[in-house]
Formats: C-alpha cells, sequence, structure tokens
C-alpha cells in the first residue's frame, strides 16, 4: 500500500508539471494565431491555470503530503519514501 502511494505522489509531482507546462506553451503559442477576443481570453486563462496549477502547486503538494506522510505516524508506523 505505502508504494502505492509513493508511486502515486510520484505521478503527480512529475506528471503536474509536465501536462501544465504543456498545456501554458500550447496557449502560448496558439494565442497570436486566433482573432476572436473571447478565445484569447480562454487560452490566456488556460495559460495561467497551466502555470500555477501545474508547475507551482503539484510539486509543493507532494511535497508537503510527503512530509506529512513521514512525520505522522497512523497505526504505530509512519509512511516513509
Amino acid at each position: 500500500m505505502a508504494l502505492t502511494v509513493k508511486n502515486l505522489f510520484t505521478v503527480i509531482q512529475f506528471g503536474g508539471p509536465l501536462i501544465g507546462g504543456v498545456l501554458a506553451l500550447g496557449a502560448t503559442v496558439a494565442i497570436p494565431t486566433i482573432r476572436r477576443a473571447d478565445m484569447k481570453k480562454e487560452l490566456k486563462e488556460i495559460r495561467n491555470q497551466g502555470v500555477i496549477w501545474g508547475v507551482i502547486v503539484a510539486p509543493l503538494a507532494t511535497v508537503i503530503l510527503q512530509f506529512i506522510l513521514n512525520n505522522i505516524v497512523a497505526g504505530g508506523t509512519s509512511c516513509g519514501f
């Protein structure tokens, strides 16, 4: 079970920035090619969300969860990574 949790956090830690970065980069590249203002606004929102959630929040959340699981004792043992 601990190995499954560790693998899940690894996917979040490395997959989050990868997906968020790809979304942010794709939106940034696509913005100049779009003519409609409403579509540009949507792409800018996608870019911002990709950076915020993918590049900042996902790795930070993984570090916080690892700290909690390593230092809070659950059932007499801690989930050390």
